[in-house]
C-alpha cells in the first residue's frame, strides 16, 4: 500500500528574548528590597562594578550595604511606614526555656522538644501526633511509644501562652478556658465551646439558651468570656525577620499645594564601572589583537555584564515613573481629593497606551509594587478597576468596583448589628442609591473587602 508523502511551507511569529530584555523583565518584577539584595550580590560578583564615590548620597539615602551604623540604628527605614516587629525572643524559645525548667524523663523531653518544634507561628499543632511518632522513628530512630508521645503533648500544652498545642480553634479557646480561675462566667464558656460550637460560631444565641437551658444573661456573659480569649496566643510573639511581610513603598507620591509628584523610594547607589576595567577596554580597543586571550575574554564579560546591568537598572527606574505618571494623569482626581468615589475606571492597556510599553511590562511593573501616598500606602493594582454601571446623562460617572466596595461598606457599618443586611437587602439598598448591580456582584465585592456574610456579622 503506497503512502502519500507531501511537503509543506509554514511561516510562523516568534519572538525571542534577548539575554538583556531577560535580564531587564527579572529585574522589573523585583520589589524594592528585591532590587537592593540585587544590587548587594552584583556589586559583590562583578569585580568590574562599583558605586560611583564621586556623587554620595545623603547619609540618610545610603542604601544598607553602604550604611552599616545607619541600619543597624534603624535610620534607613524612617521614612516607611510600618513598624518592624521586635526581634525579642520567639514562640520557640519561650516554650523551649519552660520545658528546660521541667525535670522530665529523656525520651519524654526529646518528645517534647519534637513537638514544639512542630507547632506553627500562631502557636497550633497541626501534625497529627502518631505523624510526630512516626517522624521521631523514621528520621533520628527514635521510638516512642503513644503514651509517652500523649504525656508530652500535655506538658507543652499547659505552657504558656495558654492555648499552644492546641489543634484548632475550639481546641485553643478549651485550653485557655480550663486554665481561667473558676467561675459561672467562664463554666458556661467551657460548656459552650466543648458541646455547642457550631452554634457559637453561628451567632444562634436562642440555640445556646434553649440547648444549655441557660438564661440570656448568662449566655451573654459566657460569649464575653470567650471573645476575650486570644484565637492565635503564637501570633504576639517575634519571628524571623525574612518571614515577615514588611512593605516597603517602591514609589512615592506627594501632594502639595494641588502639585503631584512622583520619586522612587529605592535607596538606590550610583553605580560605575571599575576604573580599571574600563582602562583595560580602551587598550584593548587601540589594539584589536589583544581581545583573543582568554584574560582578555574575562575583562571583556565582566565589563559587559557592568555595563549592561547599569544601563538595565536605569531603564527599570524610568519605566516605574513613567507608568506612575501615568496612573496619576488617569487618576488627578483621586490624588487631589483621597475621594474613592473619583477613581475612574482604569486597566492595564489604558496605561500601556499612554507611556507607549508593552501590556506584559506595565503588568510587571505594577504586580507587588506599592506607592507611599501622604494618606497611606497602596498597591499600584489598587488604582486599576473595571466599568461596572451605566453614565449619567448629564454628567458622565461610570460606576467602578471601588465605587461598590465603598458603598458596600458604609451600608454594612450603617446597618443594625442585631439584624445584618443579607447581600439581597444590600442590592436593594444599592439600587435605592442609584447603583444597579447583582447580588453576586455584592457577594464578590463584599468578600474583596474582608466583610463576613450576614450571620457572622450579627452582634449577639
Amino acid at each position: 500500500m503506497a503512502s502519500d508523502q507531501t511537503l509543506s511551507l509554514e511561516q510562523k511569529t516568534v519572538m525571542r528574548l534577548s539575554a538583556q530584555q531577560l535580564r531587564f523583565t527579572k529585574m522589573l518584577e523585583y520589589t524594592a528590597p528585591e532590587l537592593e539584595e540585587a544590587i548587594e550580590r552584583e556589586l559583590e560578583e562583578n569585580p568590574a562594578l562599583e558605586i560611583d564615590e564621586d556623587q554620595p548620597l545623603p547619609q540618610e539615602e545610603l542604601p544598607r550595604y553602604r550604611a552599616l551604623a545607619a541600619r543597624n540604628q534603624g535610620e534607613d527605614d524612617q521614612n516607611y511606614e510600618f513598624s518592624p516587629p521586635d526581634p525579642g525572643e520567639t514562640l520557640l524559645d519561650v516554650l523551649l526555656r519552660q520545658l528546660s525548667e521541667k525535670s522530665l524523663p529523656d525520651l519524654t523531653r526529646t518528645t517534647a522538644r519534637y513537638i514544639i518544634g512542630n507547632i506553627d507561628s500562631n502557636g497550633y499543632l497541626r501534625r497529627p501526633l502518631p505523624g510526630i511518632i512516626n517522624d521521631m522513628a523514621f528520621g533520628p530512630g527514635i521510638d516512642v511509644d503513644e503514651n509517652t508521645a500523649k504525656e508530652a503533648l500535655e506538658i507543652v500544652r499547659g505552657f504558656e501562652p495558654y492555648g499552644v498545642g492546641a489543634s484548632d480553634l475550639r481546641d485553643c479557646l478549651a485550653i485557655q478556658l480550663r486554665h481561667m480561675k473558676p467561675s459561672e462566667a467562664v463554666k458556661d464558656a467551657l460548656n459552650i465551646v466543648e458541646n455547642q460550637f457550631e452554634a457559637f460560631t453561628m451567632k444562634h444565641s436562642h440555640k445556646l439558651v434553649s440547648a444549655l437551658k441557660l438564661s440570656p444573661e448568662r449566655v451573654k456573659k459566657a460569649i464575653e468570656v470567650i471573645r476575650s480569649l486570644n484565637p492565635k496566643p503564637g501570633a504576639s510573639f517575634a519571628s524571623s525577620l525574612d518571614n515577615s511581610n514588611i512593605i516597603v513603598p517602591d514609589l512615592n507620591v506627594n501632594v502639595e499645594d494641588g502639585v503631584i509628584s512622583i520619586s522612587t523610594n529605592n535607596k538606590i547607589p550610583e553605580l560605575t564601572i571599575d576604573r580599571t576595567f574600563s582602562e583595560a577596554m580602551a587598550e584593548m580597543d587601540t589594539n584589536a589583537r589583544r581581545r583573543a586571550s582568554k584574560g582578555n575574554e574575562f575583562i571583556l564579560s565582566r565589563y559587559n555584564d557592568a555595563r549592561d546591568f547599569i544601563k538595565i537598572l536605569r531603564q527599570r527606574q524610568e519605566t516605574l515613573i513613567n507608568v506612575m505618571t501615568a496612573i496619576v494623569k488617569i487618576q488627578e482626581e483621586y490624588f487631589l481629593t483621597q475621594n474613592l468615589y473619583r477613581l475612574k475606571p482604569m486597566m492595564i492597556k489604558d496605561i500601556a497606551a499612554l507611556t507607549g510599553y508593552d501590556l506584559s511590562v506595565v503588568s510587571r511593573a505594577t504586580t507587588n509594587k506599592h506607592v507611599n501616598t501622604p494618606w497611606g500606602i497602596f498597591p499600584l493594582r489598587f488604582f486599576f478597576s473595571d466599568s461596572i454601571g451605566t453614565e449619567n446623562t448629564e454628567d458622565v460617572e461610570v460606576l467602578t468596583n471601588r465605587k461598590i466596595e465603598a458603598e458596600i461598606k458604609k451600608i454594612v457599618e450603617a446597618e443594625d448589628k442585631k439584624h445584618p443586611l443579607s447581600d439581597e437587602k444590600i442590592r436593594i439598598e444599592m439600587l435605592n442609591k442609584g447603583y444597579e448591580v447583582s447580588r453576586r456582584t455584592i457577594a464578590k465585592y463584599r468578600d474583596r473587602k474582608g466583610i463576613p456574610v450576614a450571620r457572622l456579622r450579627r452582634e449577639m
